[in-house]
């Protein structure tokens, strides 16, 4: 069992090595999830902004109320490596 640890761009808790993405020479990438990132590249290059409204609908689909999901995302996903500056 892997310790608890969130994609490095979507934030999604990465809690299973099958969850992992891709390296270009096909190891598992512990940065990024599988939706994020394969073969050595990210799947798609939406904004910061863009990718709070993908996860969003995500999140409510977990339980989590749109306004919090939104706040959440707000608070975190800024802090992670693919979009701190």
């Amino acid at each position: 069992m892997m310790d608890k640890k969130l994609c490095q761009s979507c934030g999604m808790p990465v809690d299973d090595e099958k969850l992992l993405g891709s390296n270009e020479d096909g190891t598992k990438n512990d940065d990024y999830c599988v939706h994020c990132f394969k073969d050595g590249k990210f799947t798609s290059h939406e904004t910061l902004e863009e990718m709070i409204e993908i996860c969003v609908p995500y999140m409510v689909k977990d339980g989590f109320e749109e306004g919090n999901a939104r706040e959440m995302l707000h608070n975190t996903l800024p802090k992670l490596k693919r979009w701190a500056q």
